[in-house]
């Protein structure tokens, strides 16, 4: 789900992608709702991609932004972004208690507060993909990648051309020297 909303840097709040150009993709504002194009120069980011410092290992952002939806019962968040530094962290704290301090920074904390408050607003609410879509795209793909590999793979025998192999005839040169020269 979150592998279709971008993060574009320079402009504010996130985007849903539309379509593909040439060199560009059609976004389309979650807050507004206000088409635009974004090109190869801007950076855009998919939340999909996005993972949060713990002290053991990177955390998806998807399951940070489910446990901030867990805390908070499905509503907005209940911190303001514009918080202090210590508060924000606190609050990073009880939705995520060992993520890593040195890491992560106020301002992470802020941007994660404020997509997720533009998620909910947005209606979107599923930020992990449930174990059964996984299993049922994860199982469509091993099916096209094998009949893929069927194809790709012919049995050797049908794959190879028979050789033919024709032996030129020889032709007898008779050496000059053999011949007498005629007087």
């Amino acid at each position: 789900m979150l592998k279709e909303i971008l993060s574009i840097t320079g402009k504010p709040g996130l985007f849903k992608l539309v379509s593909q150009g040439k060199n560009m993709l059609i976004v389309e504002s979650l807050t507004d709702g206000k088409r635009i194009p974004a090109y190869a120069k801007d950076k855009a980011i998919s939340l999909g991609d996005i993972a949060i410092f713990t002290e053991s290992k990177e955390i998806p952002l998807g399951e940070v932004l489910e446990k901030v939806k867990t805390k908070e019962n499905g509503a907005n968040a209940s911190i303001d972004p514009k918080s202090g530094n210590d508060e924000l962290r606190k609050y990073m704290e009880e939705v995520l208690p060992d993520y890593d301090k040195d890491k992560v920074y106020p301002s992470d904390i802020r941007k994660l507060i404020n997509w997720y408050n533009i998620l909910i607003e947005s209606n979107i609410t599923e930020f992990v993909e449930k174990d059964e879509e996984k299993a049922e795209e994860n199982a469509e793909k091993d099916t096209e990648v094998k009949e893929k590999i069927k194809k790709e793979t012919k049995p050797a025998a049908a794959k190879k051309e028979p050789k033919i192999h024709v032996q030129q005839p020889k032709i007898a040169q008779k050496s000059m020297t053999n011949r007498k020269m005629g007087g």
